[in-house]
């Protein structure tokens, strides 16, 4: 437990004072972050009508009621009658009216270290001929467009294309097998997904096409591909359905039409896996995303115009929108970088920091670790000054690497912005503040406006004690239910404490002096490097080999990732367990979910523990992996299968 932990970061006072979050208080008249936390959630329209002021968002048509919950908290309406676009705020006004057409807003580093930068008003432009293609092709407000690409300047093109379309993006990690993200699009009914020949990673070239040409098979609605060429690799483009990005979107006339949308309409449709069953697509609006990301990227991490924000994210992670949405919103200068953050050499991304300049930085602690590999003072060998705050989400610390990145990278000066929420509501339940003290692996309490507790079973608040994590009140980008699924939404975050607290699934303690930290998720999804994927993906892309009967995987501690994945094979009656057969039974999960989910450890068992109703017990599974005790076992129908989980090292 963290009960006893030191606080090892106090922030400055004259640096305090200067944020942006130091301001808000003197506007709302509280004297400290806790006292402004509690103003946050007595009333949340005054919260949000004062929020939205402050950070001067951009509004179509002004709304006129903050929030309906009169249908519960699972379907709260937000912002009622107003009218804007995501697009508006992070470009046309700062090119049309804010006088920043010239400022710097990408920096995109290539896998050589190529360098290409956009200004605000070239950015737009490119997003401009991007969006008039995709009204060429049929794209209209509402439709779904995927986006399958590695992290190069188009990604951020193709993004802000959709929503100045008003289409919804959905945005798949580039790594992900076609199976993944066949499934993704189909849910999705995407018309359109941009895409490119392949990427760059340690210096070799990465097929993409050919794995989204697969997809494109197994997509009814998909009727046209953009394709990036970024490698020049030899590929064959299908007629009619497929068209190079430098043909169609490169020499077409800018159209600098931005739908005039609704508050609540959709923006981005985001994937997350759970323990069972297909990945649940979550739905974001244009104003839940603005209001949220723009406070987070705002207050907690204080980003002004012309600051360089850098997170190590893919655009098909929550955190690659976010930093998107969030730091371009507010004038920031993105830095962004295809490859590895240790290659060619193992202090890349310090690199990087030094080069551009980067004020802020956000990590996983799966990447901390990896950096930890290269040396214990990257700060030696790289001017590391231009840090003012680091960044981290994911998974939990551990606090050897914590102090690590606080000590080594941030020289002990700069806090770590340790966050935590999901893509379920792009963004976070959980933060500290530029102005608050920290302790190591904190995430010091909950973000503003975010009214969350941590409780036992039976829903009551505890302190000093491991409980769930959970919100009592709503926020304006928790998703709109899960895409086509009603019933599995409700049942996911509303069912086991009732409809008016959502459930999130995250284990949380709150120490005697107030500071709240993680434990680790409360059911079986699993976290590898920070990328959350359910057992039911890495199940299905195993029991797709023919020899394959049944199969469970789970989530185990790694020192690298954090978790890692151990998977457990039945083979169908008549088949030889070989060594072959398992590095077979690998790659088919690397294939199907990319070499990220690599498993750690593949082992053949003659059967899965099992309740009597059929339900895998993946939590006995892993408890018997690790040497732990099982815990009840008054369900198992085949108790001595759990038994047999050591041998079958």
């Amino acid at each position: 437990m963290h009960e006893n932990a030191p606080v090892v970061f106090r922030p400055d006072p004259a640096v305090a004072s200067a944020t942006r979050v130091a301001r808000l208080m003197a506007r709302v008249g509280v004297a400290d972050a806790a006292s402004l936390h509690a103003w946050s959630i007595a009333d949340l329209p005054r919260f949000w009508n004062t929020v939205l002021s402050d950070l001067d968002l951009a509004w179509y048509h002004p709304y006129s009621q903050v929030l309906d919950r009169s249908r519960g908290l699972a379907w709260t309406r937000w912002f009622l009658g107003g009218q804007t676009n995501i697009v508006l705020n992070c470009l046309d006004r700062h090119v049309s009216a804010g006088g920043r057409g010239g400022a710097t807003a990408l920096i995109a580093e290539a896998d050589d270290g190529s360098v290409r930068q956009l200004t605000y008003a070239e950015l737009k432009t490119e997003v401009n001929r991007a969006a008039g293609l995709l009204r060429d092709l049929g794209i209209r407000p509402g439709e779904r467009v995927g986006i399958y690409m590695p992290m190069v300047a188009e990604v951020v093109v193709a993004l802000f294309a959709c929503l100045q379309v008003g289409a919804l993006a959905v945005p798949v990690f580039s790594a992900f097998g076609a199976d993944a993200l066949a499934v993704r699009l189909a849910d999705a009914g995407a018309k359109l997904l941009f895409t490119a020949d392949g990427g760059y990673r340690r210096g070799q070239a990465v097929p993409i096409l050919p794995s989204a040409q697969k997809a494109a098979r197994e997509v009814p609605t998909l009727e046209h591909l953009i394709v990036l060429r970024r490698t020049g690799e030899a590929v064959t483009l299908q007629p009619g359905r497929d068209h190079w990005w430098h043909e169609r979107v490169a020499p077409r006339a800018p159209d600098t039409q931005t739908e005039v949308l609704e508050a609540e309409a959709g923006s981005l449709i985001l994937y997350t896996s759970g323990t069972t069953g297909k990945p649940k697509g979550t739905v974001h609006t244009h104003a839940g995303c603005l209001a949220t990301m723009t406070k987070e990227v705002g207050y907690a991490f204080d980003v002004y115009p012309g600051d360089r924000f850098c997170w190590l994210s893919d655009i098909g992670w929550m955190m690659g929108p976010w930093e998107l949405i969030g730091g371009l919103a507010l004038g920031a200068t993105l830095v962004i970088f295809e490859g590895a953050p240790n290659w060619p050499k193992s202090d890349r991304l310090f690199e990087i920091v030094a080069k551009h300049r980067v004020t802020h930085l956000g990590l996983a602690p799966t990447a901390v670790r990896l950096l930890r590999r290269g040396g214990e003072e990257p700060s030696a060998g790289h001017d590391l000054s231009s840090l003012r705050i680091l960044g981290s989400t994911g998974e939990p610390w551990d606090p050897e690497s914590w102090a690590w990145y606080f000590e080594q990278v941030g020289g002990r000066r700069c806090p770590i912005i340790n966050i935590s929420g999901g893509t379920e509501m792009v963004g976070c339940l959980l933060s500290p503040l530029p102005v608050t003290p920290l302790k190591s692996c904190t995430l010091w309490g909950p973000g503003l406006g975010m009214d969350v507790d941590v409780v036992d079973d039976a829903g009551r608040s505890v302190r000093g004690a491991v409980g769930h994590l959970i919100l009592r009140q709503p926020a304006p980008s928790l998703t709109k239910s899960f895409l086509n699924d009603d019933a599995r939404y409700l049942k996911t975050y509303f069912e086991r404490f009732g409809e008016e607290i959502w459930y999130h699934g995250d284990w949380a303690f709150v120490d005697q002096d107030g500071f709240w930290f993680l434990h680790g998720r409360s059911d079986d999804t699993i976290k590898v490097a920070g990328k959350r994927t359910g057992p039911a993906e890495v199940e299905a892309a195993v029991l797709a080999h023919p020899s394959a009967s049944e199969s469970a995987a789970v989530g185990v501690p790694d020192d690298l990732k954090g978790e890692a994945l151990v998977v457990f094979v039945v083979v169908k009656r008549g088949v030889v367990e070989s060594e072959t057969l398992r590095a077979e039974l690998s790659e088919a999960v690397i294939s199907a979910l990319g070499k990220t989910l690599r498993p750690k450890a593949l082992r053949f068992v003659d059967a899965l523990p099992k309740t009597r109703s059929g339900k895998i017990l993946r939590r006995a599974i892993r408890a018997m992996w690790l040497g732990e005790p099982p815990g009840d076992l008054g369900t198992l129908e085949n108790p001595d299968a759990v038994a047999a989980i050591p041998r079958s090292r």
